[in-house]
């Protein structure tokens, strides 16, 4: 039994260490990161050329089956996972965190739509925290973006005013809320990704009184079978036919 693991989150290292060695398993990371933490295991790096190309490389690799422990956002390989997995009646299941809860917070669907809301409500002093593909919906703002990223955008895609922070989570409620009292951050623009690793973001948010500009998660493609722990996942795994017993670790 063969298992590719669509990794790059915490969770999917998580699996990964629970499965390795026990388990024939394959991490897949898409190379977007430089020096990206690494999982337990073989590890493969970059895209697979759309559907068709995963598909093929399934195919050729022998594998039995999928679970997809990618960012909630990366809806485009979670689509061609889920297509190519049931082309090739292949079990596949998505790993999940469950998703922040949205009360106290403005919703919006998109990066285009969150850049109307802060100039709708006149924000001036933003914290700005949804990655570098994201920043351009903000470039003819006039405020000022405190962007956090992992890799500095390019820099035609970059508002007037800004101050970029290099930095990657996990991260701390007492940094967080240093960070927003040093920039008078008055709103805070995130995705909706879940997770205990960048809660504290929100915390903080919550004790200075930020606003809270929230983008939703895309959904996910009809049929697909979820799990929101990496416990639940291994249960899914020792299900299918041919898979060892995963010891407790």
């Amino acid at each position: 039994m063969r298992v590719l693991l669509l990794g790059g989150t915490a969770e999917a290292r998580a699996l990964a260490a629970r499965l390795y060695p026990d388990v024939d398993v394959i991490s897949s990371l898409a190379g977007r990161v430089p020096d990206p933490a690494l999982p337990a295991g073989p590890v493969r790096i970059g895209g697979f050329g759309g559907e068709a190309g995963l598909r093929h490389w399934l195919t050729v690799h022998d594998i039995d089956c999928v679970v997809d422990a990618t960012h909630p956002f990366a809806a485009t390989i979670t689509a061609h996972a889920a297509a190519a997995c049931a082309e090739l009646g292949m079990p596949y299941v998505v790993l999940s965190r469950p998703a922040w809860t949205t009360e106290n917070v403005i919703t919006a669907a998109s990066n285009a739509e969150a850049a109307k809301i802060v100039a709708r409500h006149h924000y001036s002093r933003i914290f700005l925290t949804t990655g570098r593909s994201g920043v351009s919906a903000f470039a003819d703002s006039d405020a000022l973006f405190v962007i956090r990223v992992v890799t500095p955008p390019e820099p035609e895609t970059l508002p007037r005013r800004h101050r970029l922070v290099l930095s990657r989570g996990p991260y701390r409620y007492e940094d967080e809320y240093a960070l927003m009292r040093e920039f008078r951050v008055e709103a805070m623009i995130t995705k909706n990704s879940g997770g205990a690793m960048t809660q504290p973001k929100l915390d903080a948010a919550a004790a200075l009184g930020v606003a809270v500009v929230m983008i939703e998660r895309p959904s996910l493609p009809a049929g697909v079978q979820t799990v929101s722990t990496v416990d639940a996942a291994v249960d899914w795994l020792t299900a299918i036919p041919g898979v060892p017993v995963i010891p407790v670790r």
